[in-house]
């Protein structure tokens, strides 16, 4: 047989990126042909490959991808061919990504000159998690407080302009840099696999990660919006030099194989190229606002100015008018979701109505969702509000003596039952969360369109008509729907008031 040594096709091959899928179909052949009896031409004229080179495109329709990013970081022996490639990382170490330009000569001449915008994530690789990811990484948070899944090496990292992390989200990077330089940024991952495992009974499998980058151009606002190019590749994260026994093992497990069995498997590289993918459904509200610096401060937030504690404001409107209609539009349910703290879920959403929002029963919403946010969107849906701790009921006395006195005078005849049949006592509910005395006299200075400042003290009516300070341990033991008559008497050294609850 004769074999045609094509050279510079093989060059070709190397050059276009894809060494390593021939590489990884071609293991085990050179045993058939003798060492060193082959090169990449010959295997590619032999009969099984015929089929799938006739289905390739033409060679001026094959996609070029703008750019390549290349993580340094060995794949693991043990992927079968076909698959994609596994990464072992360890915990905390830096690793290089190189972001290669891999433009032709004339290809996107707009962005020549200018910084381009890339945005880094730790995700979920198995679709089960994904579907909890927020709830996931919430839990993480409140067991790792101030730490992050994902940040930048910045002293080994070249190349890279304004580097930002927001603190909201601990799995996200972003940088900017330019294409005609060199760049290569050190990411570091400080979450490892098995935190994210159902069962924790020591030895378990840990579960898959994603790093995926998200490349953008400006818009004509100056802003970075217009999606470009993203790739991702599928990591596993170990303690620290956990990844390296791990590949250790791999590796000779593979060694033990027989050589019919490592066909089915792909050789390890010595790098990782991540492969093309679609972008981060939530990248379009990325850029929305500012992000602090990673050398900013933690953010701080400012309270308003007012005479009422902001803890006992009283309640917000939206709850109460914000909920979802049976005929609200995909489109609307989508900014509900949003205005709601749901933006996690949106992309699981996308083309639910609220009719079909209202559908959802509980299980189904605590299935898709998690427990806690589960349980949290049910309540939105059905516009359901949270129970005060406690409710009373108060009734304004002068007020309402003044009207029974007017009400007396004119029905002298009916005096004897007037109370019941003449007079219409009106009380006011007063809602309490904290059970404080400061919260009841916030409350009552409402009731009253008064500053609490005008409120000197408050008492409670007790026996034989004594005045009882009030205090938060008295209001901690009024009963459920207790209801009050409130009298108000001038204190003597200001122009307060006095408030008596009887």
């Amino acid at each position: 047989m004769a074999w045609a040594l094509k050279l510079p096709l093989a060059d070709e091959v190397i050059e276009s990126g894809l060494v390593q899928d021939f590489d990884a179909s071609l293991s085990g052949i050179g045993q058939e042909l003798g060492a060193g009896a082959y090169s990449m031409s010959d295997v590619l004229a032999l009969p099984i490959f015929k089929q799938e080179e006739s289905s390739l495109p033409p060679d001026n329709e094959n996609k070029i991808l703008p750019f390549q990013y290349v993580l340094c970081a060995a794949t693991s022996p043990a992927v079968k061919l076909h698959d994609e490639t596994l990464t072992y990382l360890n915990q905390g170490q830096s690793y290089e990504i190189r972001m290669l330009d891999n433009r032709k000569l004339g290809e996107l001449p707009e962005i020549n000159g200018k910084l381009v915008k890339s945005i880094f994530r730790v995700v979920f690789h198995d679709r089960r998690l994904q579907y909890t990811e927020h709830q996931q990484l919430e839990g993480w948070r409140w067991n790792r407080p101030g730490d992050r899944i994902l940040d930048i090496d910045i002293p080994m990292s070249v190349g890279i302009i304004d580097p930002r992390a927001n603190p909201t989200q601990l799995n996200t990077v972003e940088f900017l840099w330019d294409p005609a330089k060199r760049t290569s940024v050190f990411i570091q991952v400080h979450c490892i696999s098995t935190e994210f495992t159902m069962r924790k009974h020591g030895g378990e499998k840990g579960v898959p990660f994603r790093v995926q980058i998200d490349t953008f151009k400006e818009n004509e606002n100056g802003e970075y919006t217009e999606h470009l190019h993203s790739a991702s590749c599928q990591i596993k994260v170990f303690k620290p030099k956990g990844a390296d026994r791990k590949q250790k093992t791999d590796r000779e497990k593979m060694e033990k194989r027989t050589p019919h069995e490592k066909e089915k498997y792909q050789p390890s590289y010595e790098t990782t190229i991540l492969t093309e993918c679609s972008p981060w459904p939530e990248i379009t509200y990325v850029n929305n606002s500012p992000s602090p610096g990673f050398n900013s401060s933690h953010s701080s937030f400012s309270l308003g100015e007012g005479n009422g504690s902001p803890n006992h404001q009283p309640e917000p409107p939206p709850p109460v008018t914000d909920n979802l209609l049976p005929t609200t539009t995909p489109q609307e349910a989508q900014q509900w979701l949003h205005r709601n703290r749901f933006s996690t879920f949106t992309r699981l959403f996308t083309n639910f109505s609220g009719a079909d929002l209202l559908k959802l029963t509980r299980d189904d919403v605590i299935q898709i969702c998690g427990p806690a946010d589960g349980i949290r969107l049910f309540n939105a849906l059905k516009g359901r509000m949270v129970r005060p701790r406690l409710t009373i009921y108060v009734c304004q006395e002068s007020l309402q003596l003044r009207e029974q006195q007017q009400q007396q005078q004119q029905q002298q005849q009916k005096h004897e039952d007037g109370d019941s049949n003449g007079t219409f006592f009106v009380y006011h509910a007063i809602y309490l969360e904290e059970l404080t005395a400061v919260e009841l006299t916030e409350k009552i200075a409402q009731l009253f369109s008064i500053s609490p400042r005008q409120i000197s003290q408050i008492y409670k009516q007790g026996p034989t008509g004594i005045h009882v300070l009030i205090s938060d341990e008295m209001i901690q033991n009024f009963q459920e729907e207790a209801c009050f008559i409130l009298d108000t008497m001038k204190a003597e050294t200001n122009d307060s008031y006095h408030i008596i609850l009887k």
